[in-house]
């Protein structure tokens, strides 16, 4: 299987606080995933490798021809993948703006029928959580439901070192168990997701609406005679 490790920070930070904290969070699920998780192709995607637009438009408002060509191709990997881990950290309670911002480029039925596992991670004490709850509404609305187990990280800077290795004192046995709970649940609802995908194909059973928005209107009263 394919998984996609998508890391929604872009803000180089200040001391004390180290620069672009979730780089060392990615590092760390991208270890734990290669060791836990043989076999499976795992690729990492840095938003900040994506430059953000004056004006947002999104890869569907482009002519075919004149998409630039990050984002087809990005679009294209999201597509192909069977699972999504989505690293955040927190702003005001709320999940990255960049990672919101990359996300939102692409339409739903490239991640839909795919899980996701969502990770945060802070400088301070609360890892992320009050992003992550968010964080499960915006990735439903994307069709890549989370699983229930997610993977909060406090005071990360005190955790892993630059290279996403652990600090002096950590027990890194520990920290891969506690990562592998919601990795094991991603696994297992994305196995189940592709076996079955290749049996039914969800988008011709849901009939995704594509010709006009008002498709997902409920029907208006008196639309029936008999109710």
């Amino acid at each position: 299987m394919k998984l996609l490790v998508l890391l929604g920070t872009v803000r180089e930070s200040t001391p004390p606080t180290p620069a672009r904290l979730g780089v060392r969070v990615a590092k760390a699920v991208l270890e734990c995933l290669k060791s836990r998780c043989e076999g499976h192709e795992i690729e990492l995607i840095d938003a900040k490798d994506y430059p953000i637009e004056a004006v947002f438009k999104p890869l569907f408002a482009y002519p075919k021809s004149k998409a630039p060509s990050q984002l087809v191709e990005l679009a294209e990997k999201i597509e192909s993948a069977d699972g999504y881990i989505m690293v955040s950290p927190e702003y005001n309670h709320s999940m990255s703006p960049a990672l919101a911002n990359l996300l939102n480029h692409f339409g739903s039925s490239l991640f839909s029928y795919k899980p996701s596992a969502i990770v945060t991670y802070s400088s301070g004490q609360w890892g992320g959580m009050r992003a992550a709850i968010g964080m499960r509404t915006f990735l439903s609305e994307l069709g890549c439901l989370p699983v229930s187990s997610m993977i909060h990280v406090p005071k990360a800077q005190e955790v892993f070192t630059a290279d996403g290795a652990m600090q002096g004192g950590e027990d890194k046995h520990r920290w891969f168990d506690y990562f592998a709970r919601t990795f094991n649940q991603l696994m297992w609802w994305a196995q189940a997701a592709q076996e079955y995908r290749s049996q039914v194909d969800p988008h011709k059973l849901v009939k995704d609406f594509k010709k006009d928005p008002s498709e997902r209107n409920a029907p208006s009263a008196g639309a029936s005679e008999n109710i």
